[in-house]
């Protein structure tokens, strides 16, 4: 290389040094840009936003005096929209000296649990709703009976749907014979949401929205109708987890928009059904309802099943809901299946019947309930596992409708042939 070349090849050298320099800081500039952007596109989510206390600043007598005495009911009751609608203590609880069940309480009158009469004033559709419904009056006449009902009651209880169904008479034995000790824990505790009050309103509104901060998450999640809905005679809860919509909820539910507003829910909000989206919540065509029956075709819980009065509306009212999601080809399937296995349960308990039938006819059952164990088994037969089988098939819960129903129907049907059989030869022989 000549002297004459090196200035040209420095020059080069130079000017692609100063392109790569270039490039290098329009390279951070853009990353730089990228990562602000991003940042403010994406503001953290560790430290989520305190929820507002509506109460934070009150001077209220009641607030004051039970932020020392039980602050965790004003800390409840202050997230709430009710608080927040300015809604006070004195609304709900403060009622005049006269007023059934009023106590005496720092000078003034209150009530220490708020009756459905005081939820009325402000909630009166919604209480209308519920007074239709199976978790009103038909709850607690399944266990007490309708004979202690006044008369005003008693035709409120048979407008109901469920009101043409008389208590089943066993079941009223069981409250009985099990005793206060043990019922104050057991049939009270949930089937109590529909009890009476003193003022002559009907049901327990907190059964469902727990106090103080009356969440519609908490009311809309199916842990809160679990509290109820469990067990051998009624598993919705159980039949729910094992069912696609409840796998759907149990994975993916805590990104659900559990605080929506009521009536405007869309498939965005909740992907997948949930109890209240089925039976209460305004959801596609649907609007929203406190009748928990409103949607259902079928009287599940009685021994034979038979359909409801309005049973058309009603299934269209569900359906409604379902074809937010499902197609109109999959659901006419469906409940066309389910009214056959819903009927074939039915054979089974007419099935039943005619076996205790000829024990009855000859005096070979005594008329005292639960004393014999044919009593017990032929209970469970429908009480249990029938309306196991029932739910099961209604809500896509296959183990619920084979192995804790239909196959427990078959076990209680043969031993039921068993115990018939040897008491009618017994009978025969002269024993």
């Amino acid at each position: 290389m000549t002297e004459d070349n090196r200035p040209a090849n420095l020059s080069r050298r130079l000017s692609s040094l100063r392109l790569f320099v270039i490039g290098l800081v329009v390279t951070i500039i853009a990353l730089g840009l990228a990562l602000i952007m991003q940042a403010i596109a994406q503001p953290a989510t560790s430290t989520p936003a305190e929820p507002v206390d509506a109460l934070a600043n009150s001077k209220d007598d009641c607030v004051t005096c039970h932020r020392r005495t039980s602050p965790g009911i004003v800390q409840q009751f202050g997230h709430s929209t009710m608080a927040a609608a300015e809604v006070t203590c004195r609304d709900c609880h403060e009622v005049k000296s006269d007023y059934p069940g009023a106590v005496l309480h720092e000078g003034t009158y209150v009530l220490q649990q708020p009756t459905t009469a005081r939820c009325q004033e402000c909630h009166a559709t919604e209480v209308a709703q519920y007074y239709q419904s199976r978790h009103a009056l038909p709850a607690y006449v399944a266990y007490a009976g309708s004979q202690d009902l006044s008369p005003q009651l008693l035709a409120q209880y048979e407008a109901i749907p469920e009101g043409s169904y008389a208590p089943d008479k066993s079941r009223n034995a069981l409250y009985a014979l099990e005793g206060p000790d043990i019922t104050r824990f057991a049939c009270e505790t949930c089937h109590g949401i529909g009890q009476p009050g003193a003022d002559g309103s009907v049901g327990q509104c907190q059964g469902c929205h727990l106090r103080h901060q009356f969440s519609l998450e908490q009311a809309r999640k199916p842990e809160t109708c679990n509290a109820c809905h469990i067990g051998p005679d009624h598993p919705q809860w159980e039949i729910y987890q094992e069912s696609p919509h409840g796998i759907a909820y149990m994975t993916g539910g805590h990104d659900w928009h559990w605080e929506a507003e009521p009536g405007t829910l869309k498939v965005t909000d909740f992907p997948a059904a949930t109890c209240a989206i089925c039976h209460m919540s305004g959801f596609g065509a649907s609007t929203t309802t406190h009748d928990v029956g409103d949607r259902l075709a079928w009287y599940l819980f009685p021994p034979i099943s038979e359909r409801r009065p309005d049973w058309q509306e009603n299934r269209t009212q569900m359906q409604n809901v379902c074809l937010e999601c499902h197609n109109v080809n999959f659901i006419e399937t469906f409940y066309a299946d389910a009214d056959k296995a819903t009927e074939a349960v039915n054979a089974w308990v007419v099935e039943s019947n005619e076996i205790v039938a000829p024990l009855k006819e000859q005096g070979l059952l005594t008329d005292a309930p639960f004393d014999q164990p044919i009593d017990f088994t032929y209970f469970n037969l429908w009480h249990h596992w029938g309306r196991t089988a029932k739910f099961g098939a209604w809500m896509q819960g296959p183990d619920y409708v084979q192995w804790h129903g239909a196959y427990e129907i078959l076990n209680d049907l043969a031993e039921l042939r068993e115990i018939a059989h040897e008491k009618l030869e017994a009978e025969e022989a002269g024993d």
